[in-house]
């Protein structure tokens, strides 16, 4: 089981696997330096980045997360307005401070290499951190995953990775979407009174909702901000951001005439969010960096689209996305190194669609029918960003998912939850997909979009 403050986790962009994950791991790695051996005992850190994380990792930041993170930084509270000096006086000083404090020799050239080409059996996201003494002496040589979504494995853990230490105290464990339907059968309950029920294991009810309005307001603040971010996005596609103009023209020549309208909002609300991620601002991962517009961009239509909006309808779409985000996790991944964007913008398709059919009051059945039909027609769906950046087409395609969303909440909402395929049945699809996908459709910019269009980006 995973908890929602995993999946929805507030962090800075532009991605939760190549960003957020290796932070998190070069923090767990210096700390247990730390706390082990001493930080006067270090001399030197070496890391290697393997796979998708050596070919893609420098259009995503994972040079600039690994150096925060042995600093000291987590993806949760570093400030994303300090990140480039902070990294520019690593690279010009060639020096460091281990968790802040401890002092040692770092040029990123010579102790950060990016392994291209090479893949680890475990999980194509793997990062290698090793510790030296004064004498060179190995003091310690760790093996992390990033798995997808920030999640980050150890590699002693790697084999029981779809564990969790707090399943035993949870009063309604479910591994597939029909374990979770029979929960609700047999206790009369809905899929979000389940969710709340496990939530509250973990925290009282109280500290869940709080938690829940805390995501919801950082969502809102990054739609807001990325309305008034002018300028070029950073990496060398030259990419505009679009949502100020868009939304000065919204606001300004609405066409109270026109019923699609609101598709023009809901694609601005995920433009939004997703030109602040290729930034390399502070978002939610939801449930990754790459699709992290969906979701706030299916709640901002439902807070501003749909009748009788509400705070209950809020936390009922979050416990309900969660639910189904575990779902993914559990039975195949939410990682685009694993199973292309279907991973990504289909998994928050898939929860969206569930989470707005919840808040519009849709029973268990049509919240699974709308969920399932989110995901079915994301399958195949390739990771291909083109020169290692978040931006084409991982942008717009999050304004894609969004509307996808809607529609898939629209369609289940008018049954009367019969059909035909299940839920468990496409996540099966899904990652039979994925693991029939080519690897060069999976985050490594070697194939689709990212090979037949011509940049002048640094290599990543």
């Amino acid at each position: 089981m995973v908890s929602l403050f995993q999946l929805f986790s507030i962090g800075i962009g532009p991605s939760s696997s190549h960003t957020v994950g290796p932070m998190r791991a070069a923090k767990t790695f210096a700390a247990k330096l730390q706390s082990q051996f001493g930080l006067e005992k270090i001399d030197s850190v070496h890391v290697d980045l393997y796979g998708s994380l050596a070919m893609t990792g420098i259009g995503h930041g994972t040079d600039k997360a690994i150096l925060l993170g042995l600093e000291g930084e987590t993806p949760e509270d570093v400030d994303p307005d300090v990140v480039e000096s902070r990294v520019a006086r690593v690279q010009n000083e060639g020096t460091l401070y281990l968790m802040g404090s401890h002092k040692i020799e770092f040029d990123p050239a010579f102790h950060l290499i990016f392994n291209k080409g090479k893949r680890l059996p475990y999980h194509s996201n793997a990062m290698r951190f090793k510790a030296y003494d004064k004498l060179k002496n190995e003091i310690i040589n760790e093996l992390y995953y990033s798995v997808g979504g920030g999640f980050v494995v150890a590699h002693e853990h790697a084999k029981h990775s779809g564990a969790n230490d707090t399943v035993d105290i949870m009063p309604f464990p479910f591994n597939t979407c029909e374990e979770l339907l029979t929960h609700c059968r047999e206790n009369s309950m809905m899929i979000y009174d389940i969710v709340m029920e496990n939530e509250k294991a973990l925290k009282d009810e109280v500290q869940v909702r709080q938690g829940i309005f805390r995501i919801w307001k950082v969502m809102q603040e990054c739609v807001e901000r990325g309305f008034h971010q002018e300028g070029i996005l950073p990496g060398g596609l030259d990419v505009k951001r679009r949502a100020p103009e868009m939304y000065s023209q919204l606001m300004h020549t609405a066409d109270i005439d026109d019923p699609t309208e609101f598709m023009e909002w809901v694609s601005l609300f995920a433009l939004s969010v997703n030109e602040e991620n290729a930034a390399g601002g502070r978002v939610v991962t939801a449930p990754t960096n790459g699709a992290a517009g969906v979701i706030p961009a299916v709640l901002h239509y439902y807070l501003h689209f749909t009748p009788n909006p509400n705070d209950e309808g809020i936390i009922r779409f979050f416990l309900t996305a969660t639910a189904f985000g575990i779902l993914f996790k559990i039975g195949a991944s939410i990682s685009a190194a694993e199973m292309g964007c279907q991973g990504e913008i289909g998994v928050a398709c898939s929860m969206a669609a569930a989470g707005l059919t919840a808040a519009l009051g849709g029973t268990n059945e049509q919240i699974e029918n709308a969920a399932e039909i989110g995901m079915e027609h994301n399958l195949g769906l390739t990771c291909d960003p083109i020169g290692g950046l978040v931006q084409i087409p991982c942008i717009e395609r999050n304004t894609m998912g969004s509307i996808k969303a809607i529609t898939a909440s629209k369609l289940a909402l008018r049954g009367d939850g019969t059909h035909r395929v299940s839920f468990d049945q496409v996540v099966l699809a899904m990652k039979q997909t994925g693991e029939d996908m080519k690897s060069t459709y999976k985050e490594t910019s070697e194939a689709g979009l990212a090979s037949h269009v011509p940049v002048s980006v640094p290599e990543c």
